[in-house]
């Protein structure tokens, strides 16, 4: 090892002689000069120099401290020079300004609006005591079959409650469409005309009280303790009956001559909330069939405990288990389960808290929508990158511009001026610069919030009013200013002045090796970020373009048709009238998500054990909807009306055959709650999110009349639509037509994919403009500081070719460098995010050359115009003061 690597670190010996006492200086130097050669002799280089700043610290005490010499006055006015230097020095160089300025504020804009969105994904279910609301998972293994899932039997709520006294209270709810829930037509008792509403949900008494929902009217503790009774929001308090309190009108539902009594009314569900409801329907009672309060054959609810303080949750999980043994082994051995010893033991239950269940689900099915944290984190480190970025700019720029700066320096050490006072100089000027890209960065993000709401599908406010935003932005701006600064403060502060007045320091280009890598950083993150667009892109493209079982296309769907009651077929069949309609069906079953869903057990006729059935969904149909939604048969037939034998008839798909073991399935029997005759097998088509994999499933002809599908064979939407309209006006005049397209509901499955690529591309092009804007000054820098080597080319008879070649030829190097590093990173972020979808594109190498193909692009677009500016100048400007 040469003696010339043995030196201490020289932040920390700069760090020493700033805050050291003078009488002191000399001597400690030595001293810890001494005592780090001998360490690094005896010991190691790294033991060395962790040593000499651990000593360095030690001395940072107050005897050891230099006092300062000059007045509050004279440090006022030492600060006002350093500001007004900083300013002119601002005001003077206008492209570096707005460069340094602009790119700064661009990555605090984006680091904000991110912030924003993080801190409102972390906000979900903060309801009082929410520390001890628990949602009860129930989670499974059993011979391979792995899960989890927040549905169970509707007396579990109340029999947990008695058995374990930790639980202070036990509530469910049920927003299933199968049970009449999600979405209904609705009016005043005293009105004619339904309105179609969204957000329908059975609940408990106590799970109101649990969650502590804010009452405007009625009695909290009461409010759905009897039977056909209801709560609804504060905007449907409004809607329905403005000004007056609405607690005891009625309300009718879906044309049931049953009435619902308003039994509350409760302030709005926030936004940031899993549970989003605007009518809460008592569960008081039997509700979907008589004797199910006592019933454990079904799993229907999800269920919420509420502790008493100072329960154990942990302990509590480890006691639920004896549920298992007291409550669902009895059922299953009743049943004629062949394993329910091995059943039981495979079956436990986990507390998820309430305040996790929006972002840590991933996993656990349950009926609600939510978040993801890896998304959170993923979205800040992008935030981090951005601003990053920015701060590579400062630093690229102010060490770039040295040689601008070298001559300042060395004239002011000529005159007096210590070390200290240039790095506090720069450090000003550092912060100088923070704080205007802060106050620009905070408009722009207020500005544009906005337009991000739209693109995250947020509702998120500027926290103006919040007494902690001003003193974080300060110290963020304070924070990030000295980091951007420090390096080039101390770089410009160390020219020796013998050397600058010389002419011996560099322009910018030697401490290059440091700048280089911070451009490679800058294009490595905007390549990365440029491959995973382009990867979330195709993804939704292959989703919304693969080939999924049925046709989507043309398709309206008429909601709310239940209302039409025993007329629903009548209209059906006065739409096929119609010559711009193919077909259509009466059905709540469709292929997306958010429609009936109903989960059964299958097994062939005879074997009546757990173990031997098939879990699959059974789906009620008419005779048309196989033909209306385009599915294709590849064994038997469909549905007949002249079969009156179809009533027990079943088709069934590809998979469920593959599951059963069947072989010739045609004629064959299986069965859940009664015995069905295959007739058909239906090719296997994709029913819920191209996450999952394709589950069993099974058609029987039913009754399930809130939606009629109508295949439409015109392209002449608008007056198709017309037709159907005046058809619905003869059969439910006091009801508007409400309609959407299968389409569209198909795409909006995949909304939270398409809105994560909107915005990974917004803040891709934000960074990628942040590393462009540095590239660009960079640049012109490099153009400027080597003006003369060009100028004598050209005299001597370079080409515009070759000068092009020369000025653009490093930074495609530092490009080409980027690709190289952001490949294989960029490769193994997104296969871990493809690995949430079964079906999925592939990363092809297409991918990266057109991702590498744009940033060569883009850096040559950036620097091409100094480049070819320098080429075509004339060399006597340059020369003539030679």
């Amino acid at each position: 090892m040469s003696a010339r690597k043995i030196i201490p670190p020289p932040l920390a010996k700069q760090l020493l002689l700033r805050f050291l006492r003078d009488d002191l200086a000399e001597e400690v130097e030595g001293d810890l000069d001494e005592r780090f050669l001998a360490t690094s002799k005896s010991k190691s280089l790294i033991r060395a120099k962790l040593n000499y700043w651990y000593e360095v610290i030690h001395y940072i005490r107050p005897f050891a401290i230099r006092k300062s010499k000059n007045n509050h006055l004279t440090n006022y006015a030492m600060f006002e020079n350093y500001f007004k230097i900083g300013w002119r020095s601002l005001t003077k160089q206008k492209m570096y300004s707005i460069i340094k300025v602009g790119g700064f504020a661009i990555g605090i804009a984006a680091c904000l609006l991110i912030a924003l969105f993080i801190k409102d994904e972390l906000s979900y279910d903060k309801y009082p005591d929410a520390d001890r609301i628990y949602r009860i998972v129930e989670v499974w293994d059993y011979k391979g079959d792995k899960g989890k899932g927040v549905w169970f039997q509707a007396p579990f709520a109340n029999a947990i409650k008695e058995d374990y006294p930790e639980i202070e209270m036990a509530g469910r709810y049920n927003s299933s469409e199968l049970f009449g829930a999600g979405s209904k037509q609705i009016r005043p008792a005293d009105k004619a005309e339904n309105t179609y509403e969204e957000g329908f949900v059975f609940m408990d008494q106590e799970l109101v009280q649990m969650l502590n929902l804010p009452m405007i009217y009625g009695n909290p503790a009461h409010c759905l303790d009897e039977p056909n009774t209801i709560v609804i929001t504060k905007r449907k308090a409004e809607k329905y009956f403005p000004n007056e309190n609405p607690v005891g009108k009625l309300m009718i539902l879906n044309n049931d001559p049953k009435p619902y009594k308003i039994g509350g009314v409760i302030e709005n569900f926030p936004t940031n909330t899993h549970l989003q409801f605007d009518f809460l329907i008592t569960l008081k009672g039997d509700i979907f069939w008589k004797g199910e309060e006592t019933s454990w054959c079904c799993t229907n609810y999800p269920t919420y405990i509420k502790l008493r303080a100072g329960a154990d949750a942990a302990l509590l999980e480890k006691k639920l288990l004896k549920v298992v043994n007291k409550y669902l082994l009895p059922v299953w051995i009743k049943d004629g389960a062949a394993d329910p010893t091995g059943l039981s033991k495979a079956t436990s239950f986990k507390l998820q808290p309430i305040s996790d269940i929006h972002l840590k689900s991933e996993g656990i099915s349950d009926p609600v929508q939510h978040g993801d944290i890896r998304f959170v984190w993923l979205f800040g480190a992008v935030a981090g990158f951005i601003l990053i970025i920015a701060c590579i700019n400062f630093v690229n720029l102010s060490t770039a511009k040295s040689a601008n700066r070298a001559k300042e320096v060395g004239l002011r050490k000529t005159v007096g001026s210590n070390r200290s006072n240039i790095i506090n100089q720069f450090l000003t000027e550092s912060l100088l610069y923070s704080f205007l890209s802060f106050i620009i960065g905070i408009l722009l993000a207020w500005a544009l919030l906005p337009y991000f709401n739209l693109l995250a599908a947020k509702a998120i406010v500027f926290p103006w009013k919040e007494w902690s935003l001003f003193p974080l932005l300060i110290g963020a701006a304070v924070i990030v200013g000295l980091l951007a600064g420090v390096y080039p403060a101390f770089y410009l502060s160390s020219f020796m002045p013998v050397q600058v007045l010389k002419g011996n320091v560099s322009k910018g280009s030697k401490s290059s090796i440091t700048r280089s890598s911070l451009v490679v950083f800058q294009f490595t993150t905007s390549i990365i970020l440029i491959i995973a667009t382009f990867v979330i892109y195709r993804q939704v493209e292959y989703i919304l373009n693969k080939k999924i079982g049925f046709d989507k296309d043309q398709v309206l769907l008429i909601q709310g048709t239940n209302t039409l009651e025993k007329n629903v077929t009548a209209f059906k069949n006065e739409l096929l009238k119609l010559s711009q309609i193919k077909s259509a069906s009466v059905s709540d079953y469709l292929p997306i998500r958010g429609t009936k869903r109903n989960g059964n057990g299958f097994f062939i006729e005879g074997r009546s054990t757990v173990d031997k059935s098939v879990s699959g969904q059974i789906w009620k149909i008419d005779h048309d909807y196989i033909k209306t939604m385009g599915m294709k048969l590849v064994e038997g037939r469909s549905f007949s009306p002249e079969m009156l034998t179809d009533s027990s008839a079943i088709i069934i798909n590809q998979k469920m055959v593959k599951e059963l073991g069947l072989k010739d399935p045609i004629g064959k029997r299986i069965q859940n709650w009664q015995v069905y005759t295959i007739v058909g097998v239906v090719e296997d088509f994709h029913f819920e999110s191209l996450r999952d994999k394709i589950e069993p499933l099974a058609f029987v002809l039913g009754d399930q009349a809130s939606i009629v599908s109508v295949k439409v064979n015109s392209k002449e939407m608008a007056s198709v639509i017309q037709s159907i309209a005046a058809v619905w006006k003869t059969f439910s005049p006091n009801q508007p037509i409400r309609y959407t397209f299968l389409d569209e509901s198909f795409a909006r499955m995949y909304d939270d994919v398409q809105r994560m690529g909107r915005i990974f591309t917004t803040f891709a092009i934000l960074a990628i403009i942040v590393a462009c804007l540095g590239l660009f000054a960079l640049s012109a820098f490099m153009v400027e500081q080597r003006g003369k080597e060009i100028s004598i080319r050209l005299v001597l008879g370079a080409s515009l070719n070759s000068i092009f070649n020369l000025l653009t030829l490093n930074f495609l190097k530092l490009v080409f460098i980027s690709i190289i590093i952001a490949i294989p990173i960029a490769w193994y972020m997104m296969h871990k995010w493809l690995e949430d979808f079964t079906y999925r594109t592939e990363i092809t190498w297409d991918v990266f050359v057109l991702a590498g193909i744009m940033a060569v692009l883009i850096a040559l677009f950036t620097i091409s115009y100094q480049s070819i500016k320098a080429a075509l100048a004339n060399p006597v400007n340059s020369l003539k003061s030679e």
